[in-house]
Formats: C-alpha cells, sequence, structure tokens
C-alpha cells in the first residue's frame, strides 16, 4: 500500500473501484446523499461492482476539476458524463468526501451527486 490518500480517493471517484478496495476500512461507511447508506467493506464492494457494471453499458467522461486534501481528508469536485450510442445520456456533478484512518485506509465517504443533464424520453 503506497498510494497516497489523493490517489485513491480520486481512482474512487474516477471509478477505478476495484484498485481501491484494498485501501478501505472493514467498517467503511459510505453516505450517497439523499439515496442510501452503505455500511461495511462487503456492501460498499457490491455496490462499487453494481455500479462497474452500468459503467459498462456506457461510455463515461469523468472530470476532476477540484481538489482539496488536509488531515486526513480529502475532497474530490468533479463532473461525470454518460454517453450511449454517441449520445449524452446524464452529466452528473459530484462531490465525494474521504475521510481516512490512522492504517491509510477509507472510513468514510459523503457523495453529492446532482444530476445537471438527463435525456428525455419520449
Amino acid at each position: 500500500m503506497n498510494q497516497t490518500q489523493k490517489q485513491i480517493a480520486s481512482d474512487f471517484s474516477l471509478g477505478n473501484f476495484a484498485e481501491v478496495f484494498e485501501y478501505m476500512a472493514d467498517n467503511i461507511r459510505w453516505e450517497i446523499i439523499g439515496e442510501q447508506t452503505l455500511e461495511g467493506k462487503e456492501m460498499v464492494k457490491t455496490h462499487c461492482q453494481n455500479i462497474a457494471t452500468y459503467f459498462q453499458s456506457v461510455s463515461t467522461d469523468f472530470k476532476i476539476h477540484q481538489t482539496i486534501e488536509e488531515n486526513g481528508k480529502v475532497a474530490i469536485i468533479g463532473l461525470g458524463e454518460f454517453i450511449r450510442e454517441g449520445k449524452t445520456v446524464s452529466k452528473i456533478s459530484a462531490c465525494d468526501v474521504y475521510q481516512f484512518d490512522s492504517e491509510n485506509k477509507i472510513s468514510s465517504i459523503s457523495s453529492y451527486c446532482i444530476e445537471v443533464f438527463k435525456t428525455k424520453n419520449p
């Protein structure tokens, strides 16, 4: 384990979940504000795998606009665009706030996601 907290947080926010699993505390808590709260590494991993499956059905374009790092906390602010058949399906503006423990593992994540664009179905 030699990645920095900033690298670990960036990988997670960019959807590179498998590369982050080893950096999750067993008792990790992920609160997706307004949607759900996941408790424990296995529950978080399962949710990440479900998201990864969705990512395989679309092209993704993630951009990190700002990263703030201080005292075991990292905040990532960015935009995610999801594209299918050459057309934008949705865009999400997001902020993920990570708390790391003394072993450099993620102990909690708070995710704020706002859909800023979605295609309309006829």
